[in-house]
């Protein structure tokens, strides 16, 4: 028997916004979707186009509030092959939320308060 990895996923508060967000800070894409009849939810399947490994954005219709993420202490983690071009964009972006320049990486935040490891190649 083997297990590997399909997807992550994430609960998000304003999917447009979110759709956006990972875009232009990770350059994932939309690669399928689903909503059923009643469109109470909707699901989204990012993609790096190069992996596998894919991140489900889950909207919830009734969610009246934005999520509690307790302390937040998972992650995903993203591999960049120009380190420095992403560090740059993200900064103008305003999404950087913690450096850590003794182990090379930083991490930003999504529109949610997810926090994303961005480690160089």
């Amino acid at each position: 028997m083997k297990f590997t990895f399909a997807h992550n996923n994430l609960n998000v508060y304003d999917l447009e916004k979110s759709l956006d967000f990972y875009e232009k800070a990770l350059d994932l894409k939309v690669v399928r979707t689903f909503e059923p009849e009643d469109k109470s939810f909707k699901l989204v399947y990012l993609s790096d186009g190069s992996t596998p490994h894919q991140l489900e954005l889950t909207w919830l219709r009734d969610m009246d509030r934005p999520y509690n993420l307790g302390d937040n202490e998972f992650h995903l983690a993203f591999v960049v092959d120009d380190f420095a071009a992403a560090y740059k964009k993200h900064k103008e972006m305003g999404c950087i939320c913690f450096e850590n320049p003794s182990m090379g990486i930083y991490f930003i935040s999504d529109p949610d308060g997810y926090w994303l490891e961005v480690v160089p190649a």
